[in-house]
């Protein structure tokens, strides 16, 4: 892979590869306020070998959260890297309460007099910085999409005297909320914002203020939580333990099935997407190449193969200007 490729992270400076992993799966399952937020099927040593066979692929981003698996998925990144910290860039979240011992998270109790993200930030780093085997993280992120904007001022506040300590490096708000973003992005060292974003969804104007701002687009839910692949029917149903049965807050998933508005829009753009030899999920990760030179795409992955799967759009790059306004004309969005 080029280095001509690398992208930037926004205002930070900060090179990484076009492409990150996202660690929300290879937490394995754990539960949100009692409700099942994880994946199934998950195995710890694959994902050490994933990861691993990432970095080997060019990979150097790896995106996680204290959530994920309430804790786990930090301490494996924390393992996989343990002998070349300085090669990595490592983005976590905050914003939650997590029980290690029992794989529970909650929000924090509002009675609580802490209740507050900005209140409970300086230990939520620590045990972050412990969980990865570090002393400092690369992309600090606010977890709480729903956050009141005042209270997140209180927590970027604490979050540039971290960045003065050398504890974080940058960071941003993981959200899709036009306003929030707008609010929260206007300091010299938030250089990111975290937005769900894939072919078929997103918030454009989220991604054109990262253009104007000078911020890092990293697009969580790339393939669409695994419907972007092409695997799943009508007839696929997921396992009570695995957050897309839950899933109804994304518009590909319904009642723990996949959408027949995905589906049917998927089928529709496939023969454009797998063009030159790509597979479904290659195009659909070179789409948001193409889309916009500050998007960073980070998909999830639970075993070694779709990771060399999705490292293999590397090499493709991004989708050419007549592809995309096809897929534009196709979906009705010219």
């Amino acid at each position: 892979m080029s280095k001509d490729f690398y992208r930037t992270l926004g205002r930070s400076g900060i090179k990484v590869s076009p492409m990150g992993m996202g660690c929300w799966a290879i937490g394995g399952t754990w539960t949100l306020n009692g409700i099942p937020a994880g994946w199934s099927g998950v195995d710890d040593a694959e994902s050490l070998r994933a990861l691993r066979r990432a970095y080997d692929l060019g990979v150097n981003f790896f995106d996680t959260a204290a959530t994920y698996g309430a804790g786990h998925s930090e301490r494996l990144l924390g393992e996989a890297f343990k002998d070349c910290r300085d090669k990595v860039v490592i983005s976590t979240k905050f914003g939650y309460i997590i029980d290690e011992a029992n794989h529970e998270v909650r929000h924090y109790d509002e009675k609580e007099e802490t209740s507050n993200v900005a209140g409970r930030l300086m230990k939520d780093v620590e045990d972050s910085l412990r969980r990865l085997d570090t002393d400092y993280i690369d992309v600090y992120h606010l977890h709480v999409w729903g956050l009141e904007i005042d209270r997140a001022l209180e927590a970027q506040d604490v979050l540039e005297r971290l960045v003065a300590q050398g504890k974080v490096r940058t960071y941003g708000w993981s959200t899709d909320r036009l306003d929030a973003i707008q609010a929260f992005s206007t300091s010299p060292h938030c250089g990111v914002v975290q937005q769900q974003l894939s072919v078929l969804d997103g918030n454009m104007e989220i991604l054109k203020l990262c253009e104007e701002w000078n911020l890092a687009s990293l697009n969580r839910g790339p393939l669409g939580m695994g419907l972007l692949t092409g695997k799943f029917t009508p007839a696929t149903t997921f396992d009570r333990a695995d957050v897309r049965h839950h899933a109804d807050w994304h518009p590909g998933f319904k009642d723990g099935k996949p959408t027949q508005d995905w589906l049917d829009k998927l089928a529709s753009i496939r023969d454009i997407l797998t063009t030159g030899g790509r597979t479904l999920a290659q195009g659909a990760l070179a789409w948001i190449w193409a889309r916009s030179e500050n998007t960073i795409p980070i998909p999830g992955f639970k075993n070694t193969a779709q990771v060399e799967e999705n490292c293999m759009a590397m090499p493709f790059g991004p989708l050419n200007p007549d592809q995309m306004k096809e897929i534009d004309r196709i979906l009705g969005r010219e």
